[in-house]
């Protein structure tokens, strides 16, 4: 594909119409993001990434029944978006639908097979629920895609606690978002 044609591709376009706000959020202007957004959202209602970026601002501000909002709708335009199916996922572990958020991360793992960050949402969201086998083999194996040093701590933590060599912390359910 030449990059002309690439430009003239619908799906680039929609990209390319929510950079601004992917770039607000990336500078850590939660709201001035959600602005930007959601005007694009208004303006054309078709665009998955608006709404992708909308739900990942909204969860940036704790704002999660916004947040879940706007990856759903995001999956209606998109359904197989993986990125909007884990930001789906982390936002009901976050709202404590840690079912839902499980089956959220198996569908991304039937289709991406090891993915890190399905990995740890699976993870994640089995050991808020106490259930320490399964959480360990998803931690595990999310260990094995070499993640980003602060998440692999943060998991080894889960896993000590799971193996008893430490005890759970007050809020332990309030950990680090991919």
């Amino acid at each position: 594909m030449t990059e002309e044609r690439a430009v003239d591709d619908p799906q680039s376009k929609r990209w390319e119409a929510a950079e601004e706000g992917m770039e607000l959020l990336h500078a850590g202007e939660a709201d001035q993001a959600i602005d930007e957004l959601l005007q694009l959202a208004r303006k054309d209602p078709q665009n998955e990434y608006a709404f992708h970026f909308l739900g990942h601002a909204y969860f940036e501000k704790e704002a999660y029944p916004e947040a879940l909002k706007s990856y759903v709708e995001a999956l209606k335009l998109a359904p197989g978006y993986v990125g909007a199916m884990l930001g789906a996922g982390q936002t009901l572990r976050m709202l404590g639908e840690y079912d839902r958020a499980i089956r959220m991360g198996q569908r991304v793992l039937q289709s991406q097979g090891n993915d890190g960050d399905a990995l740890f949402l699976v993870g994640a969201a089995h050991f808020q629920k106490g259930e320490n086998q399964a959480a360990k083999r998803y931690l595990e194996r999310f260990l094995e895609t070499s993640p980003e040093l602060e998440v692999a701590l943060e998991v080894e933590g889960m896993l000590q606690v799971i193996r008893g060599e430490v005890l759970p912390f007050p809020g332990a359910e309030d950990t680090v978002e991919n």
